[in-house]
């Protein structure tokens, strides 16, 4: 159950310059948890804002921040406090806790579709016993991954804390597709926190406990899911596994859907949206492909589903998820909370239609409610045929269920020319678990030059430090130049970091270890002669080194990070 020995030195690197460190440390940590060092904060914040320049930028969709700890009647609906489960079995002999159908990896296909005796049988047959002791597995069970509380004092109201950001897009779209004006499609986005109580994480920062999320939910019509931006993205280069065990296989979003590989045409537009957001975080796009969820691995109520997986020293891992929900989620808390969330559908031209509708008795209602004989009228008529039971309806007037018999009302079949239909919007969800692409980013650049140093090949969108400013050495006015220097050139965009402790080669290495793309020297020639007021700029990948002019470097560092310049340009 050991770790690769790669992951094990990024993971020092990463501890020691400030990316990453195991939360509560000097409590003895605890397993699936990390905080975010100076840099590593700064490099995860890059790739959110590449995420909201692809979504809110480019898309013009909403975003929101909606509560971590939820009723417990949101998970009911969402299904996750009945289905939200990993298989766990205890160790007969140290009663160590694994996860069942890890322990069958690469034993068993498919192994996280396995019920409980079927890896019963697994353990068996394959005599799998504990990987800490060697003792006998005892039998499987579901174990609900959900962080459980209370709202407010003793346990009247259970809450959770969320496993996932979307359920607080799903329960605020009446606000949502009111503020929209009530159009689809509607995007609305939205990042932060979720909490999944793993059963034995053992992958870093690949399975947490606490993690970040970028989710998006767009909802979209049923019947017309295109994308207006379609020809923008069509003939982007996918990789992709179908389903039907026939091989991976590069083609463009546009074949994808003509061969009727990915479902429709919005669903395709937005893999090929997440494949642009990976590769500007920092994803090799020759390690990068997409996998369609097998039949028994989609979820009942999707209509298609894809992985974006990474090839790590883990293996290929998932790290976003892109698929089409249909109109499960609004229709399950549509039942839940009693609340109409459906949208409406203007048709072209008004239409003839025959409806059942509820009509009363005004003749025998007048006298029997009186002052309420309106109030009651109204509510009744305004209810479903649906709503009748055992010819009685139930209406509800001033808070007061009041109960008419069939002598009150008729259901009648009636013609009415409508300008439309309601219908319950579709979901299509990119999902992005934000720490995995945070990590596969950094395995991916991670690489040594030819002197055996570390050097970390982010893109200089992502990097959290993007210029290196040193002078040659502390003295002869060279460092007060610098520190003018690191001061013009540092803004939000681009981070400038000040250097002067040590040789000029081993400084070069602090910044290229991480990430960081350029590095401006000042030096004599600063001073004096044909090149006074020029300063030395190296690259990082190509070690690189060319003089400019002092005062264009603000510019130039802007103009590369817009990739408006290229530094071999310079």
């Amino acid at each position: 159950m050991s770790e690769p020995k790669v992951s094990e030195e990024m993971m020092s690197l990463f501890k020691r310059r400030g990316f990453v460190w195991p939360s509560y440390e000097i409590y003895g940590g605890a397993a699936g948890m990390y905080d975010y060092g100076p840099l590593g904060f700064s490099f995860r914040n890059n790739i959110v804002e590449i995420w909201r320049d692809l979504y809110k930028g480019r898309e013009g969709f909403t975003e929101i921040d909606s509560e971590y700890v939820n009723p417990a009647e949101v998970f009911k609906a969402s299904g996750h406090v009945d289905k939200f489960a990993d298989k766990i079995t205890y160790c007969t002999e140290c009663n160590a806790p694994w996860r069942a159908d890890h322990l069958v990896k690469g034993v068993c296909e498919n192994p996280d579709t396995m019920t409980e005796a079927q890896l019963d049988a697994a353990f068996v047959e394959h005599g799998i016993t504990c990987p800490n002791c060697g003792g006998k597995l005892g039998p499987c069970s579901d174990f609900n991954l959900m962080f459980g509380t209370n709202i407010g004092p003793g346990s009247a109201r259970p809450g959770y804390l969320r496993p996932e950001t979307a359920q607080g897009i799903f329960v605020n779209f009446l606000n949502l597709y009111r503020y929209n004006r009530e159009k689809l499609p509607m995007g609305v986005m939205q990042t932060g926190r979720g909490y999944r109580n793993e059963i034995a994480p053992r992958q870093g920062m690949i399975r947490m406990r606490e993690f970040n999320m970028m989710e998006v939910e767009l909802f979209i019509d049923p019947e017309n899911k295109v994308w207006p931006r379609w020809n923008d993205m069509k003939d982007e280069m996918l990789t992709l596994v179908p389903n039907d065990g026939s091989g991976t296989f590069q083609m463009t979003a546009a074949e994808a859907v003509e061969k009727h590989i990915i479902a429709n045409q919005a669903l395709a537009y937005f893999v090929g949206t997440t494949k642009q957001l990976l590769t500007r975080a920092g994803v090799d796009p020759t390690r990068l492909r997409f996998r369609q969820h097998l039949e028994d691995e989609m979820a009942h109520y999707a209509n298609d589903c894809w992985d974006a997986e990474a090839l790590l020293s883990y293996g290929w891992t998932e790290i976003t998820g892109i698929a089409d929900r249909g109109a499960w989620d609004l229709t399950r808390h549509s039942q839940f909370s009693g609340s109409d969330l459906s949208s409406f559908r203007k048709f072209d031209e008004p239409r003839e239609t025959e409806c059942e509708k509820i009509k009363v008795n005004h003749k025998l209602l007048g006298p029997r409610f009186k002052a309420k004989a309106k109030a009651v009228a109204d509510a009744a008529e305004a209810m479903s045929p649906s709503s009748v039971k055992d010819g009685k309806l139930t209406v509800k007037v001033d808070g007061e269920d009041i109960v008419l018999d069939s002598e009150l009302f008729e259901v009648k079949l009636v013609k009415e020319k409508v300008s439309g239909e309601r219908l319950i919007p579709n979901v299509i969800e990119p999902s992005s678990g934000l720490d995995r692409i945070f990590y596969t980013a950094l395995e991916h650049s991670y690489d040594k030059d030819a002197d055996g140093n570390t050097v970390l090949h982010l893109p200089p969108e992502v990097a959290p430090i993007k210029v290196g400013v040193f002078p040659l050495m502390a003295k002869d006015g060279l460092e007060e130049i610098a520190r003018k220097l690191c001061e013009d050139v540092h803004t939000h965009r681009a981070e400038a970091y000040y250097d002067d402790s040590g040789n000029i080669g081993r400084r070069y290495a602090r910044m290229d270890e991480i990430g960081t793309p350029w590095c401006i020297t000042v030096d004599y020639e600063t001073l004096e002669g044909d090149t006074k007021g020029t300063v030395t700029i190296r690259d990082r990948d190509s070690k690189d080194q060319k003089r400019i002019k002092i005062g264009d470097a603000p510019g130039i560092i802007d103009a590369m990070l817009s990739g408006k310049l290229c530094f071999k340009d310079l």
